[in-house]
């Protein structure tokens, strides 16, 4: 295999997380005004977006 398409696929995996785990506490902090929450949900990261799109999403 090529070692460049590895390295590209483990940067762009880190950056989907760390992406997940900012837009988890956008949305949190946004909604409940709470850093304690936000947290929370930034540890959850995809998950509770996914969650916010299917429960609250408009």
């Amino acid at each position: 295999m090529n070692g460049d398409r590895y390295s590209f696929g483990a940067e762009g995996a880190k950056y989907g997380i760390s992406f997940g785990t900012a837009l988890a506490i956008a949305i949190s902090y946004t909604t409940n005004h709470s850093i304690v929450w936000a947290i929370i949900h930034g540890i959850f990261s995809w998950f509770y977006v996914v969650y916010f799109a299917l429960v609250r999403g408009e």
